[in-house]
């Protein structure tokens, strides 16, 4: 047994704590080791995965029935490159190189690892609880409760301590299959039916499917950056925030597909310009971060690791964040020179820029395509689907204002929140308005209103009055207005 200092891993499943008692220096030890959540995150994921594959097989089949090479072809790769990376994922994260397991090994080489991986946690779960076991680590975290932060001790057991390795493993995966394997295989499935201008009923399904773990992926990239961002609090979140993040991100992912695929048919060949215009932006922007702040690489990463190889993964993670962020918000920002990666200061300027970038890149699209669109879209109101796309992603920035400003579970420990900012900029547009109104000694005013709102949460402590002092001052006063009167 050994304690740390620091969590070694992140526990959020386990929800209740029967056992609680104070220790020595005021933090609340809580002991269960007999309530652990089942592994739903990593059933998901397996389900997700297999589905996904399934469909796409079946697909690839038809394809070649009817002699359509090219089809064929795109669907085979947005199914196999995701399906090796996910293997890779699991075996450098589980560290099964340097062990001896080759039925692991070779059911990964089969495309199988989730599988045994599912196999596993499940077998962990269901033996847990039915012997004591000793704990391996102490979680010290933070619970918000009521404003109030309550620092408690998680004793965590060696079940629990796998579990948590199957699901931080499962959540990098889904991650990867969402954004390197379905979110461009829902945009070419998309654009084939447009094409043959008819829906077969299992390309119907992948697509379905693939909407589902894309969605799925947006939300752990979500999750996984409330967690790293609050790494000292324990997190749960609540239903209404699933379901507000959940409208917010398939909103988003599903507006951005659609105009995507409506400029590639009526621009074919534009579309590769803006989709690598992307690509190298969100690539090269955390690079160029890096090397304005002129950091240096971390050695975290992994021990046996050279430069190179730490640069290589690097390279590999940036990829995937530059995949993310040209169909969705990441949710985080890079800092290659940090120990986590993660920067964990929240840029409500970035999201901004993010967010009104996306919506003229959209509208430019949408656009470009109204004007260029082929006879095929006679029958369709043009002016009716741009005016929805645009909505539906109104739409989402709306549910995500709502998820940061209502539902976000760490929302009490933000320094200024989503209704500050806005009443700010009211401000500033009622004061540009109002010209001079401000030095007119007006009470309350916008601009006074302004600073008022934008007061940080740290504010010096108020002196209290000098009641005495003034007691003197005051019958000084009246002593000399009766000297005057006299």
């Amino acid at each position: 047994m050994e304690e740390e200092g620091e969590p070694v891993v992140n526990i959020s499943d386990v929800e209740q704590f029967p056992q609680e008692s104070p220790s020595e220096n005021g933090v609340m030890l809580v002991v269960n080791h007999s309530n652990i959540q089942p592994p739903f995150s990593v059933v998901l994921a397996t389900l997700l995965y297999c589905a996904e594959f399934v469909c796409a097989a079946v697909l690839c089949n038809m394809y070649h029935k009817s002699d359509d090479d090219t089809w064929m072809g795109l669907t085979i790769t947005f199914m196999l490159v995701p399906a090796v990376l996910t293997q890779l994922a699991l075996t450098f994260i589980h560290r099964d190189l340097g062990r001896d397991r080759p039925l692991v090994l070779f059911l990964h080489l089969l495309l199988l690892g989730p599988l045994i991986r599912c196999f596993e946690a499940l077998m962990v779960y269901f033996k847990a609880g039915k012997k004591e076991e000793p704990y391996v680590t102490i979680s010290r975290k933070i619970k918000l409760k009521k404003d109030q932060g309550t620092p408690m001790e998680w004793e965590i057991g060696h079940s629990e301590r796998k579990l948590a390795t199957h699901r931080n493993a499962f959540k990098r995966t889904a991650v990867i299959q969402a954004f390197l394997g379905s979110t461009p295989q829902l945009t070419l499935q998309l654009y084939a039916t447009i094409q043959e201008k008819y829906l077969l009923p299992i390309r119907m399904t992948l697509m379905i499917i693939c909407l589902i773990s894309v969605t799925y992926g947006a939300l752990v990239c979500s999750v996984l950056a409330i967690n790293i961002r609050y790494d000292d609090y324990k997190v749960r979140l609540r239903p209404a925030a699933y379901l507000c993040m959940i409208l917010w991100r398939v909103l988003e992912i599903a507006t951005r597909v659609t105009s995507l695929v409506l400029f590639s048919t009526a621009l074919t060949y534009w579309v590769i310009p803006v989709g690598l215009g992307n690509l190298l932006f969100f690539f090269l922007l955390p690079w160029v971060e890096f090397w304005a702040r002129r950091a240096s690489l971390p050695d975290n990463v992994e021990k046996n690791f050279s430069k190179l190889g730490t640069t290589v993964v690097l390279s590999l993670v940036t990829f995937l964040y530059a995949c993310i962020n040209i169909f969705c918000w990441s949710a985080v920002q890079l800092d290659l020179g940090h120990r986590d990666l993660i920067e964990k200061k929240q840029r409500w300027g970035r999201l901004a820029a993010y967010y009104g970038g996306r919506f003229l890149e959209n509208g430019a699209l949408i656009t470009l395509w109204y004007f260029h669109k082929s006879d095929f879209y006679e029958y369709v109101c043009a002016p009716l689907l741009v005016a929805q796309l645009l909505i539906c992603y109104s739409l989402a920035v709306l549910f995500m204002l709502l998820f940061y400003q209502f539902c976000h579970p760490c929302r009490r420990l933000f320094r200024h929140n989503v209704h500050d900012c806005l009443a700010c900029v009211c401000c500033c547009i009622c004061c540009r308005r109002g010209g001079g109104r401000e030095g007119q000694g007006q009470p309350n005013s916008y601009s006074t209103t302004a600073t008022m709102v934008l007061v940080p949460l740290e504010q010096p402590e108020l002196q209290p009055p000098d009641l005495t002092r003034q007691l003197v001052e005051r019958e000084t006063a009246i002593i000399e207005d009766i000297m005057e009167a006299a």
